[in-house]
């Protein structure tokens, strides 16, 4: 569909091998930076690379928003290049802040919309020579649309986040299966570990020692479902009358939510807690974690809660189930069977032991595969393995073998 567009319109680039440069230059592309999973996760691999061998920047088409703001003392930032849903005026100066950073990776992270296709396209144009998309959903509301598919020629990876999600791209977003590579998530086993409750915390939220608490930590959106944990809370709360609901992260649907809670009559025992910055404290409060979405690819909150040793209980959807170990990191429930989750948080409530021994097994699950280090080293591997590809088939192009092309044929 876009083989007609002029390759006049895109500026090659010279290209020097990673020896003989210093470190690449890698623009991650997003519309803005609010509190949620990709965007923390976003955060830590920013932090994390290995500034001996890249410089990131990030770029925010709208607005920095909270995370983003938290990296501007950090790395280099830049927003409002995008002022309204046709300002096609934006690839104009995407393209031309990407040649004026001489980016050498551009990284649009999110499943379809503006960030996914000005990016690319700007980076094509900008002459870019890795091009790669961070595909973090699966199905609506974020899905890869008809414009966005036709860019996939000038893709070099499409990174989805577990092995599922990579096929479930692959099958339904149309990402060509050779282009899709998996780099999984991963939570930052520094700052989420096991530690004692904070007993000031515990008091402003109006806990005792022994109060059982159930939490979930996920934006205040649809697709997360939290009709379904509230429904689960109004079980428990049947046969558990002590125990106490905490609902961490915020979005459109908070009002909505609340009216559902006070129907419920849960309005005394569920307490909206809005977005925080101290999340392994308040983990260390609950007893459950429960994840209730429709559909997920692979939840960060489900790693950081088995990073602290909670069991957990989650909807079978996605990527979920490999990360949650049924009967031994947590339970799985069928999607929207409220029974079913609450059936399991009542178990494990009612048996410390059990819930304990499912605590410890997760966090040797995160340990053995779900760090932060791993996701950072999948980046970092990925980006320079697709830039020193370039590189050698460039110069094989230009010179018949990979010995005799000048620093000055190397061009993409």
């Amino acid at each position: 569909m876009i083989s007609w567009f002029p390759t006049m319109f895109r500026r090659r680039r010279d290209l020097m091998p990673l020896a003989d440069r210093g470190p690449l230059r890698v623009m991650f592309v997003i519309t803005s930076m609010p509190v949620g999973g990709a965007e923390t996760l976003l955060v830590e691999i920013i932090r994390r690379l290995d500034r001996r061998r890249f410089l990131p920047e990030l770029c925010c088409l709208k607005y920095l928003d909270t995370l983003g703001e938290s990296l501007a003392s950090q790395v280099p930032t830049f927003t409002g290049l995008l002022s309204h849903k046709y300002d096609v005026a934006v690839l104009r100066r995407l393209t031309q802040l990407l040649r004026q950073r001489r980016t050498d990776a551009v990284v649009t992270v999110g499943t379809g919309g503006d960030k996914m296709f000005w990016g690319r396209l700007a980076g094509w144009r900008a002459g870019v020579p890795v091009i790669c998309s961070a595909l973090h959903s699966t199905g609506l509301p974020d899905h890869v649309e008809l414009p966005n598919r036709w860019l996939a020629p000038w893709t070099d990876a499409f990174i989805a986040v577990a092995e599922a999600h990579g096929r479930y791209l692959a099958e339904h977003e149309g990402c060509p299966a050779e282009k899709v590579r998996v780099i999984p998530n991963g939570a930052d086993l520094e700052r989420f570990h096991p530690r004692w409750p904070n007993v000031a915390l515990q008091e402003r939220l109006g806990l005792g020692p022994e109060t059982p608490v159930v939490g979930i930590v996920a934006a205040l959106r649809p697709e997360k479902n939290h009709e379904l944990f509230l429904q689960a809370a109004a079980l428990v709360h049947e046969q558990s009358p002590a125990a106490r609901f905490l609902v961490v992260g915020d979005g459109p649907q908070r009002e909505k939510l609340q009216t559902l809670c006070r129907a419920l009559g849960l309005a005394k025992v569920v307490r909206f807690l809005g977005t925080r910055r101290d999340v392994p404290e308040v983990l260390a409060l609950v007893n459950v974690l429960v994840l209730s979405s429709h559909m997920e690819a692979s939840p960060l909150c489900l790693l950081e809660a088995m990073a602290c040793e909670k069991p957990v209980v989650a909807s079978r959807v996605g990527s979920v189930v490999e990360t949650v170990v049924e009967g031994q990191t947590g339970f799985l429930v069928p999607p929207g069977d409220a029974e079913a989750m609450a059936r399991r948080i009542v178990v494990l409530l009612a048996d410390p032991e059990r819930a304990a021994a499912m605590g410890r097994a997760g966090r040797e699950r995160v340990i053995a595969g779900g760090s932060i280090e791993r996701t950072v080293a999948g980046y970092q591997d990925l980006i320079s393995g697709l830039y020193a590809a370039k590189c050698r088939r460039v110069v094989i192009r230009a010179g018949g073998d990979s010995s005799c092309a000048t620093a000055s044929q190397r061009q993409c």
